[in-house]
């Protein structure tokens, strides 16, 4: 599958990713490494997985150690409000962190998904 395009090509990947089959065609890198990391966040690996795959919101692009990375902004299903920065490692979505958002990025999100 090609690679996405600089900035918003990330998040238009992984909805055609999610789109293109079931929920099982989107998969994710999970280890140790990432795994502890996101619960000093107190957030799950699947609350990460939730947020990027309910139709999230893309707020920033940055190039790190020439890695492409994404942070997207979305919601549980128990609708919680996470930033998610993530990256893609072949095809598969690699969390790099995920943090609750505050409550001026709720806000923005909020407002970018129409609701406030």
């Amino acid at each position: 599958m090609a690679r996405p395009g600089r900035r918003q090509g990330g998040l238009v990947y992984i909805q055609h990713m999610y789109n293109e089959a079931t929920e099982d065609a989107l998969s994710f890198d999970w280890d140790e490494a990432n795994i502890e990391h996101i619960s000093r966040h107190d957030v799950k690996p699947e609350e990460a997985e939730q947020a990027l795959m309910n139709e999230p919101v893309e707020f920033d692009y940055d190039v790190v150690e020439n890695e492409e990375r994404w942070t997207s902004m979305g919601h549980t299903n128990r609708l919680r409000i996470l930033k998610v920065v993530w990256t893609l490692r072949g095809e598969k979505v690699r969390v790099i962190t995920a943090i609750e958002a505050t409550k001026q990025e709720a806000r923005g999100y909020l407002r970018a998904k129409g609701v406030r």
